[in-house]
């Protein structure tokens, strides 16, 4: 599902070796993630239109209309991500090679179900884009400052919510020197933005639950693992291993960390999530996405 670039596998091997860690060598190879992280560059001077960024406004063509929420309130732009730029660093070729992702959120409470838009210009469509000056007043009333972005591929190693700490932890090695393993393969900056395709910040390990039984069905997510995946199993007439599918090919496409320097605090300093079906885009169908909010 999650493919490692060729030097990603070796960096693996090497970091895991590095640290002690060879005893979990199996288990990281079967739940490592190859991710792309944003990293934060120079505020946005808007020169050029069409390069990655996060926060400020949009590159849009002149007929597109801006997005707007149930209230018909403009929806605030987050990010516009070039996927030229992009898809390089994406091992699995799963995202279009070309064209643009444009994100757009509506009032981020409660924390589930947030109304949102992820917008796909083709080339043709990213050609014809300009600077679009955000609206006066948006969904959310705060004003984020702009930040051009680039990307790189990265090890995503599960996070708290997602390990097995039987499969981590021996004699020698506790969860705190996990985490050290876990900063040297994903080479943590403090100026990483957002990741593609890693793991949601979360302590339940349960955040594609939620979003698969919210993208089939549209229905409420309990916290109860079981119960949503009984309620997908029954969406597909009883198909336990196709409930099971769904919800291994819910896909992380951007999770927005909070950043003093954008502006971006989501609640507590949390993480903005944003997922999609495999089938969807692999189809290059950004129509039906899921988004929500975890602060701890």
């Amino acid at each position: 599902m999650y493919v490692l670039s060729v030097n990603n596998e070796r960096k693996l091997h090497q970091t895991v070796q590095e640290h002690g860690f060879e005893h979990a060598l199996d288990y990281l190879k079967k739940t490592v993630r190859q991710g792309i992280r944003l990293t934060k560059q120079q505020p946005e001077g808007y020169e050029g239109a069409g390069n990655s960024r996060i926060g400020g406004d949009p590159d849009l063509p002149a007929d597109m209309e801006w997005p707007l929420d149930e209230d018909g309130t403009p929806m605030t732009f987050l990010a516009q991500l070039r996927l030229s730029e992009i898809a390089v660093h994406d091992a699995s070729s799963l995202l279009p090679k070309d064209g643009m992702l444009v994100f757009f959120v509506g009032i981020d409470e409660p924390a589930y179900h947030i109304e949102h838009r992820v917008l796909y210009l083709t080339e043709n469509q990213l050609q014809a884009a300009e600077h679009r000056q955000s609206p006066e007043n948006t969904s959310l009333e705060d004003e984020f400052t702009g930040y051009s972005v680039t990307a790189r591929a990265s090890i995503e190693p599960p996070n708290y919510g997602y390990t097995d700490s039987e499969q981590l932890e021996d004699d020698e090695h506790d969860y705190d020197q996990y985490e050290e393993l876990a900063f040297d393969l994903t080479e943590h900056s403090s100026s990483d933005l957002a990741v593609m395709f890693g793991y949601p910040a979360t302590q339940h390990g349960d955040c594609e639950y939620e979003a698969a039984l919210a993208l089939l069905t549209g229905e409420n997510y309990n916290y109860s693992i079981s119960d949503a995946l009984g309620r997908i199993k029954k969406h597909l007439n009883g198909d336990q291993a196709a409930a099971e599918k769904e919800v291994g090919d819910t896909l992380l496409l951007l999770a927005l960390d909070s950043d003093h320097d954008v502006g971006f605090c989501w609640w507590d300093a949390g993480e903005l999530q944003f997922y999609i079906r495999k089938e969807d885009l692999v189809a290059g169908n950004f129509t039906r996405t899921y988004c929500s909010l975890y602060s701890s």
